[in-house]
């Protein structure tokens, strides 16, 4: 099987520029459309409504790439298999579950019962994590994984930059991954062009930013990242060997570093006072990181070297570490704890601040 031709380098570059032309549109001639009402700026980090519109050339490239997968690629009489289809069909109530988000502000119930929803589909169609001998039990960790990380990229996207930067290193492990193992051609291509769009959109995204990518991108990217994840970091980590299973956990654990740290510190805080966690504040890890006197460019530079960190550690589990044993666990694991306390205790410090904001 062909891992990487000249025509992918070519596919990247077109949706690139395509990208680039799609959000100068949008740009350009928006007026109301992705524009959040005034009452919601509280909640975020930027002190101006600007137009949240980047999940739409995010969906318009996803949808591209596997329309022009077989012409580019010059497959014929190509079968569009049952994972695939469930994917699609996943991707896409995720996206317009995230702009009629944007559009109407939809109930957090609602939410939850849309993202449960998509991991069913996944589910139905064959895409679920296999780590348990009772399927029961690899379904409910899979719905666990779907809606919490659609909930972690749409809470991450507090400040300019992150979460586009974040996605993008994590979509490049995936793509490593797949290019040292076999992988489908169609979900190749598919991660290149969100590769190429996302890193079109950080130009625009990236402090100041120009517009958002809204709940329209930030859900689309949470079941895009959650299925791609499934395939390619959860289920092919099996080696025979006697501690595979905590290696198999690991390498999530450590490609989502960033939104698992960030969604966990900000459901202890909120839930110790009683508070709802799927209500927006200023009190994110990124936030308390501006309290103590960096500025946005800064903050998404540190989330960018953690995870640049964590994405060698995963390409060396991958590639490096043939037998798994304790010493490894505790060697990683303890890479993560460290991380998670360093930005929780920040965040605990600060905890008078962000109440003030």
């Amino acid at each position: 099987m062909e891992l990487f031709s000249n025509k992918h380098i070519f596919f990247f570059l077109g949706a690139l520029l395509f990208s680039f032309f799609i959000n100068s549109i949008l740009l350009r001639f928006v007026k109301t459309l992705g524009i959040r009402n005034d009452k919601d700026i509280d909640v975020r980090w930027s002190a101006k409504s600007k137009p949240a519109l980047g999940g739409l050339t995010f969906y318009i490239v996803f949808l591209l790439s596997i329309t022009l997968h077989p012409f580019v690629f010059s497959y014929q009489n190509i079968a569009m298999d049952f994972q695939t289809t469930g994917m699609i069909g996943a991707v896409s109530l995720g996206f317009l579950m995230g702009l009629a988000d944007d559009a109407y502000n939809t109930k957090p119930f609602l939410k939850l019962i849309v993202q449960i929803a998509c991991g069913v589909i996944l589910i139905y169609s064959g895409t679920f994590i296999h780590l348990f001998e009772n399927n029961s039990w690899n379904y409910i960790l899979t719905i666990v994984w779907v809606v919490g990380l659609m909930n972690s990229i749409n809470m991450l996207d507090n400040m300019d930059g992150i979460t586009t930067s974040i996605s993008l290193i994590i979509l490049i492990i995936i793509l490593m991954v797949m290019l040292g193992h076999e992988h489908n051609p169609t979900y190749l291509t598919i991660v290149i062009g969100l590769i190429a769009t996302l890193f079109c959109f950080l130009y625009f995204n990236w402090n100041p930013s120009k517009m958002f990518m809204g709940d329209t991108g930030s859900q689309f990217l949470g079941i895009a990242l959650a299925a791609l994840s499934i395939h390619y970091l959860w289920n092919p980590v099996q080696n025979g060997n006697e501690f595979a299973i905590s290696r198999q956990f690991i390498i999530p654990l450590l490609s989502f570093i960033i939104p698992i740290i960030d969604t966990t510190t900000v459901v202890i805080k909120r839930a110790s006072k009683g508070k709802s966690p799927f209500v927006g504040g200023k009190d994110h890890t990124t936030h308390h990181l501006s309290y103590l006197g960096f500025n946005e460019k800064q903050v998404a530079i540190i989330m960018i070297i953690i995870s640049v960190v964590a994405a060698i550690m995963v390409v060396v589990i991958v590639n490096y570490i043939p037998k798994w044993t304790h010493v490894y666990t505790l060697l990683f694991c303890g890479f993560f704890l460290v991380v998670f306390f360093t930005l929780f205790r920040i965040a605990n410090k600060n905890i008078d601040k962000s109440e003030n904001k």
